[in-house]
């Protein structure tokens, strides 16, 4: 199939779904476990609570409730679902992956599955990979989620990233929509060459877990979070403006801006350079903290639901994370 003849397969959003555990972690909370204030996190960060999960929930757990409301949502049973795709940089164990736990729990009888590890771009990775098994005519309709527990592997004596992360989980049914509607552009990215500045140090085969590896902390998110900082203002915007030439757009043309909710003043910067009023993006990360690649679809699903985004609305979602990577998808809303 010529790569013309693929793009003129329109690939879109058939049913979006979300969840997030009931525990609350607000900025008072916090403030008794560390040298922190509500007003400290508030002003850098611009959260003021976020969701953790209970001790004996999985990320698959989340993932498998977020997956039913999405098949719910598009109006289609788990047999239709010919692919799943989940986003997570916090597996309920090294391996199976978690997309395979999602398939049995969800009784996808013999379904491909798979995840995709790019931090908390995970969710765009995983929406561009399932959009080109639809537009090849390998399958008709993919089940993308982005799941997250990272406060899992957050120190909260930290405060530097104890402050920053919740869990939640996203999922979208994704399959051939009618014209004009349907993703327009995308890209990704990455420079391994930073991966230093946002890991978990130990658990893999370089450092396997061993009473000094816990005893020196290093199954716990280590970031470099000023030069995550400034990398994170820079590709947000570089990743935009590539998905917009993609789809042979501009930034006037977008309705709506869905930034990984990663901090408020990286959210400011990114919209401040594509020339983006604060009014056109779209913001919870005070609700939620940092989700990881569940962060743009909780956004997303938020949107449409209060009737912020509307059919023929055009959407740009862009995000990072560690790796280091990158990713935005330009997309026309509409079934």
């Amino acid at each position: 199939m010529t790569q013309e003849i693929a793009r003129n397969r329109n690939v879109g959003i058939l049913g979006i779904g979300t969840f997030v555990p009931e525990d609350i972690l607000t900025n008072k909370d916090l403030e008794k476990m560390v040298d922190t204030t509500d007003e400290w996190i508030t002003e850098r960060t611009g959260m003021k609570e976020r969701r953790i999960s209970r001790k004996d929930v999985p990320t698959s757990e989340l993932a498998v409730h977020a997956a039913e409301n999405a098949l719910a949502n598009a109006g289609v049973t788990i047999d239709e679902i010919d692919l799943i795709i989940v986003g997570t940089s916090s597996p309920d164990m090294f391996f199976p992956s978690v997309g395979c736990l999602v398939q049995t729990r969800l009784g996808a009888k013999n379904t491909p599955a798979f995840d995709v590890q790019a931090g908390c771009s995970g969710f765009t990775y995983a929406l561009i990979t399932a959009t080109q098994f639809i537009r090849t005519g390998m399958y008709k309709k993919v089940l993308v989620i982005g799941a997250d527990e990272i406060s899992k592997f957050i120190d909260f004596t930290d405060r530097n990233t104890c402050i920053l992360f919740g869990d939640g989980a996203g999922a979208l049914v994704v399959g051939e929509v009618a014209a004009p509607y349907g993703i327009l552009g995308a890209f990704v990215g990455a420079d391994g060459a930073g991966g230093e500045l946002l890991k978990l140090p130990a658990g893999g085969t370089r450092m396997p877990a061993c009473e000094e590896t816990v005893k020196d902390r290093l199954h716990f998110v280590h970031m470099d979070g000023n030069e995550v900082f400034k990398f994170a203002v820079r590709v947000m915007g570089e990743a935009a403006t590539k998905s917009l030439e993609d789809a042979g757009l501009s930034a006037s043309d977008i309705d709506w801006l869905i930034p990984h909710q990663a901090n408020m003043r990286i959210i400011q910067s990114a919209a401040k350079r594509l020339k983006m009023p604060m009014e056109k993006v779209i913001v919870n990360l005070d609700k939620y903290g940092n989700t990881s690649s569940a962060s743009i679809p909780l956004a997303l699903d938020e949107a449409v639901k209060d009737g912020r985004i509307k059919p023929g609305d055009t959407v740009l979602m862009a995000g990072f994370g560690t790796g280091l990577t990158w990713g935005s998808v330009v997309f026309r809303w509409g079934k």
